[in-house]
């Protein structure tokens, strides 16, 4: 918990968030701030207490207290609540209703525009000043619903009621998180945010090339020829199949077939042409690489569309990083990673709980948790960095590093948090410990 804290006040992220939110509360009866709610629900959410309801025991938590900065951790001075120091789940769940119009809670309400651009702007601050080189992945994940949420939309693939919300990735580093309905396909507004992301990338690294890179469900015109406008960025997308393509790519099936015949063993044939759609769906012609691979299964022709160099850009010492089978074995199938960062988004950090009725306040939940996230891959990336946990998951950070036994002793100056002596993990905690503490606080 506490070294949850010291990343939080190194990257200033409940109080910035907190700015995002208006108090309209009479001041006589509140006994939590909009920070020490934020920071309470953003910090159990790192530790794995996902449900409101958590917070009920929670509360009488005096380290999650202090970390939450009351100065009285017990709770004995509470006028309301005395006893329990911090915010039970009905106080929580007004927070994540206030922006409701159908619900009674609108004294806290927060604006969703800034709490974006919150994100993007501190994911952007952790891509290193010095990078000439920016990958975004873009992808799309469906999120279940098991119930009657505004916006639910039937999905026939997923054969369930979901919502389809859009994430940007820098490496582990997030930017985007956005909740959309199903109604459309995975591509919409993807324009409207990349011009975002790619500001706020501007505005830390102003010569860096920036490539997008997505699946085939962000391979739309409109996309590609926004990228194609613009300086220094550049995209590599998955294309679906079609018969044009697929006649486009005989040849190099026919020689995967014959080398399959020979050996029995998984072959590989890539090649590249100009590809325009016959239905003038595209623009303009465009560079695609296909991928003819015969396996023991059958056929399994695949394909990608791009606008990066076949000889490299200048000043390149590595000429051939682009060519058709190092651009889709090396660089286009490096997306899986994204998912991976999904997964802990996930089964982690439970992103996808996403059970409020409204919309709006389901969204709040998508970007807490996204800054939960956030919090954990800092200390993961500032603090564990050379050690056994330096690519570990969310999930196993939090097991082995968080989620240890102490004993707390509240005292009327102190609080002390002694950890247990049998720990296997102390040298690595200690380590983490002094790299956090040495790192400049935020001053705003």
């Amino acid at each position: 918990m506490l070294l949850v804290r010291q990343v939080d006040r190194c990257l200033g992220l409940t109080r910035r968030l907190a700015d995002c939110f208006g108090d309209q509360r009479n001041p006589i009866f509140v006994e939590h701030s909009v920070q020490e709610l934020l920071a309470q629900r953003i910090y159990c959410q790192a530790l794995g207490y996902e449900d409101l309801n958590d917070h009920q025991q929670l509360r009488d938590d005096p380290l999650l207290a202090t970390a939450c900065g009351k100065e009285d951790p017990l709770g004995t001075e509470r006028l309301f609540h005395p006893g329990s120091a911090l915010a039970g789940p009905s106080t929580l769940n007004r927070l994540e209703l206030s922006n409701n119009k159908k619900s009674r809670c609108h004294k806290l309400p927060h604006d969703p525009q800034k709490i974006q651009a919150l994100l993007l702007e501190m994911g952007a601050r952790c891509v290193p000043k010095q990078a000439r080189e920016i990958v975004i992945d873009l992808d799309a994940m469906a999120h279940r619903l098991h119930g009657s949420q505004e916006g639910r939309r039937f999905n026939a693939y997923y054969d369930h009621y979901i919502y389809l919300p859009l994430y940007a990735f820098v490496g582990n580093i997030p930017l985007w998180a956005q909740l959309r309905i199903a109604a459309h396909g995975e591509g919409d507004g993807v324009v409207a945010a990349l011009q975002q992301i790619v500001a706020a990338l501007r505005r830390r690294c102003k010569n860096a090339r920036i490539i997008f890179r997505a699946d085939s469900g962000f391979c739309k015109d409109e996309l590609m020829s926004w990228c194609e406008s613009q300086a220094q960025v550049y995209y590599c997308v998955g294309m679906a199949r079609n018969v044009a393509l697929l006649r486009q790519t005989q040849q190099a099936l026919m020689e995967a077939r014959a080398q399959h015949c020979l050996t029995g063993a998984s072959v590989r044939v890539f090649t590249q042409f100009e590809y325009e759609t016959t239905n003038k769906g595209w623009s303009r012609s465009r560079r695609v690489i296909a991928k003819a691979e015969v396996t023991a299964q059958g056929d399994n022709p695949r394909y990608i569309v791009t606008n990066l160099p076949a000889n490299g850009f200048k000043g390149d010492r590595d000429k051939t990083r682009f060519s058709p089978q190092r651009l889709y074995e090396e660089f286009y199938c490096g997306r899986g990673e994204m998912e991976n960062v999904l997964k802990q988004q996930v089964l982690d950090l439970q992103a996808d709980r996403l059970s409020t009725h409204h919309l709006s306040s389901n969204q709040l939940r998508l970007w807490l948790a996204t800054f939960a996230y956030l919090l954990l891959e800092r200390m993961r990336a500032l603090g564990l960095r050379g050690t056994q946990l330096a690519n570990a998951t969310v999930g196993s950070v939090r097991l082995k590093l968080l989620k240890i036994a102490a004993q707390v002793k509240v005292s009327v100056r102190r609080v002390y948090v002694q950890l247990a002596s049998a720990y296997p993990l102390q040298e690595i905690f200690a380590l983490c410990h002094r790299r956090l503490m040495a790192l400049p606080l935020w001053s705003g």
